[in-house]
């Protein structure tokens, strides 16, 4: 299998490389950085750095790919060093809400517009991106997180329009939104002594489980939003 994973520097990223380099049906990894090349090298990994916030750069960098049996995308954002998850309305701030949707939103539409052609060898294939229990908009009983919030959501929106598109043009592709539960990332850092005993996970223990998941979805899964277990979470 070629498998691209973006973001792949952060924390669930460079565990699913870890992950995916020990499977001997993995051929070679397409993995993606935007600051610092991490230091973990393998014969089967190619490090490119990627803004994929930035649709000249995604389209030039996607054209020098093969075709592609796995996309996952690992890249987000929660918090900034100015600004965090919004408490309460009165912290609500345009450009933190608008970075919210350019990286958690729009970069996963980006990828999906310029891999279509790398998809259409006709194998079964996933186009899978990390979205959020909290962009459910039926499971928000706790407010605030808004920008957090709304780009999942809208991710999540994305994700089904694009899943119904390509069950007609590329019905290989099984498109997924997943959460991957809440990991001991920098990205949830600041936010772990909330989080009740037993339920902060490892990376890797996050991604075999999601791997799993992965491993066992079907082009008639198009268009789910599913738990690092399994789970079939609401909309």
């Amino acid at each position: 299998m070629n498998i691209v994973i973006i973001g792949a520097s952060g924390g669930i990223g460079n565990a699913f490389i870890e992950q995916l380099i020990m499977h001997t049906d993995v051929a070679q990894i397409h993995a993606t950085y935007y600051h610092t090349k991490p230091l973990l090298n393998n014969a089967k990994v190619v490090w490119s750095q990627l803004d994929i916030t930035n649709e000249q750069s995604i389209q030039q960098w996607t054209s020098t790919l093969g075709e592609i049996d796995w996309l996952i995308n690992a890249a987000g954002l929660l918090h900034t060093a100015e600004h965090g998850p919004e408490k309460t309305i009165g912290q609500f701030d345009v450009d933190f809400f608008i970075d919210n949707i350019r990286i958690n939103t729009l970069a996963s539409m980006l990828l999906a517009k310029h891999t279509v052609r790398n998809f259409k060898h006709r194998r079964p294939a996933i186009f899978a991106t990390l979205s959020a229990r909290v962009g459910s908009i039926e499971d928000n009983y706790l407010g605030g997180w808004i920008s957090y919030r709304a780009s999942k959501a809208a991710l999540n929106m994305c994700l089904k329009t694009l899943a119904i598109e390509w069950r007609r043009s590329l019905p290989n592709v099984t498109v997924a939104a997943l959460h991957p539960g809440t990991t001991d990332t920098p990205l949830s850092k600041p936010f772990q002594r909330f989080v009740p005993e037993g339920q902060l996970h490892s990376p890797e223990q996050s991604v075999i489980s999601m791997l799993n998941v992965l491993h066992s979805l079907r082009p008639n899964d198009s268009g789910c939003f599913r738990a690092f277990d399994g789970e079939q979470l609401p909309w």
